[in-house]
């Protein structure tokens, strides 16, 4: 059977997505995710919630990013992060703290991957 390029590389990045979820969740403590299969749903609700509610979230604290010379973007993506998780059964992120370290070791492990798959 054929596949679109757009269905593989959108099914690679979910697992890879997944794969970095369960990657934090054994660094950051309070920041549990139960399995491969929540780690999956997480990937796609984490995807679904950066589509359409970040956008929003970005444009409302934009004042507060432009003050903070970026930093509060790391406090928007921590929250998308609580929001995705409080969507998926077995993922659950216990306080802002967990939210925020995990979000920012997320992004800087999505970097390295995509500097090793633009490689």
């Amino acid at each position: 059977m054929h596949y679109p390029w757009g269905v593989v590389e959108f099914a690679a990045h979910l697992v890879v997505s997944a794969a970095l979820l369960l990657l934090v969740s054994s660094v950051v403590r309070g920041f549990e995710v139960e399995g491969a299969v929540p780690a999956l749903l997480a990937a796609l609700a984490l995807g679904i919630v950066n589509a359409f509610v970040r956008p929003i979230a970005v444009v409302l604290t934009l004042p507060l990013t432009v003050l903070t010379f970026g930093l509060f973007y790391l406090v928007v993506n921590a929250l998308m992060l609580r929001l995705a998780a409080a969507l998926v059964p077995g993922v659950r992120i216990r306080g802002f703290a967990p939210a925020f370290w995990g979000a920012l070791l997320l992004a800087v492990l999505n970097l390295a991957v995509q500097q090793l798959v633009a490689a």
